[in-house]
C-alpha cells in the first residue's frame, strides 16, 4: 500500500511537471508570436512613409498615430503627420503637428517652411504686436536654441574657462598670458550669459501653454459664460496662448494682444 501510494504520488508529480512545462512553453510561444506580430516603430514609420508616397494619407496617419501610441515621438514623425493632414486639407491638424515638430526640434527648417504654407490657408489674419530691438534679438537669436542647448554651451564655456585658466597660470610669456586672460574673460562672460539664458528659457518653456483652434468657427467671449458678450470670432488653425482655465473655459491671448474666453473643447493644447 505504501509503495502504491508513493508511486501514485510520484506519477502525479511528474504529470503536473509535464503539464506545467507544456503550459510554460505554450505561453512562451504565444509571447514570442505577439512580439513578432507587433511591428517596431521604425517598421511602422517606413510603412507609413510608403503609404504617404502612394497618396494613402489616412492610412499613413493611422500608422503615425500607432507610433505615438507606443510612446515613440520625434520631430520627423510629427512633421510627416503634418504633411499628411495638409494633403487632406485638414489645416488645424497640419498646423498642430508642425508646431509639435518644432517643439521637439526648433531647428527643423522644413517644418518651419510648411507651417508658413499651412497658416496661409487659415482665415484669421492676426498681426503680431510691434517688438522692440531687444525682443527681436531674443526671438531671432536667443530662442533659436533650446534651453538644453544653452545648458550645453555653458558646460563648454566652463571647460574652456578651466583650460584657459590653467594656460594663464602656467604661462610665463607676457603675450601668451594676455591671450589666455582675454579668452578667460570671454569664457566667463559666455558662461554667465548662457546659464542665465538657459534658466530663463526653461522658465519660459515651462510656463508657456499654447493651443490650436480646432473648431471651424468659435465665438470668443468677454467672460467664461455662455451668456457673456462675444468680443470676436476665431477660425480653425489659429494659434493662441492659454492664460487661465475656469471650468469648461480657457482664457486665451492672441499675438495681436486680444484677450477673451473660449470653450476648452474648441482648442487642442500643444
Amino acid at each position: 500500500m505504501r509503495t502504491y501510494k508513493f508511486q501514485t504520488k510520484t506519477t502525479l508529480k511528474r504529470f503536473l511537471k509535464k503539464q506545467n512545462k507544456a503550459i510554460l512553453v505554450f505561453f512562451m510561444v504565444l509571447f514570442v508570436s505577439v512580439l513578432q506580430g507587433q511591428n517596431s516603430p521604425k517598421e511602422l514609420f517606413d510603412q507609413a512613409n510608403e503609404l504617404y508616397r502612394t497618396n494613402s494619407y489616412k492610412k499613413a496617419i493611422e500608422l503615425y498615430k500607432a507610433i505615438v501610441g507606443q510612446g515613440m515621438i520625434s520631430s520627423e514623425l510629427y512633421f510627416n503627420m503634418g504633411n499628411s493632414y495638409y494633403k487632406l486639407n485638414e489645416i488645424a491638424e497640419s498646423i498642430y503637428n508642425y508646431e509639435k515638430a518644432l517643439q521637439l526640434n526648433s531647428q527643423n527648417k522644413d517644418a518651419k517652411v510648411n507651417l508658413v504654407f499651412a497658416k496661409r490657408m487659415t482665415i484669421d489674419a492676426i498681426e503680431e504686436l510691434p517688438k522692440t530691438v531687444l525682443q527681436n534679438f531674443e526671438t531671432d537669436y536667443v530662442q533659436e536654441l533650446s534651453y538644453n542647448q544653452w545648458a550645453w554651451i555653458s558646460v563648454v564655456a566652463s571647460l574652456g574657462l578651466l583650460l584657459f585658466f590653467i594656460g594663464y597660470y602656467f604661462s610665463y610669456v607676457p603675450s601668451q598670458k594676455r591671450i589666455y586672460f582675454a579668452a578667460l574673460v570671454a569664457c566667463l562672460l559666455l558662461l554667465l550669459s548662457s546659464v542665465i539664458i538657459s534658466f530663463k528659457e526653461h522658465q519660459y518653456e515651462t510656463n508657456k501653454l499654447e493651443a490650436i483652434v480646432f473648431q471651424e468657427v468659435v465665438a470668443v467671449k468677454n467672460a467664461p459664460s455662455e451668456n457673456s458678450d462675444d468680443v470676436f470670432e476665431l477660425h480653425e488653425g489659429t494659434k493662441v496662448s492659454v492664460l487661465d482655465n475656469v471650468a469648461a473655459w480657457k482664457k486665451i491671448k492672441l499675438a495681436d494682444g486680444k484677450v477673451g474666453w473660449i470653450p476648452k473643447e474648441a482648442l487642442k493644447e500643444l
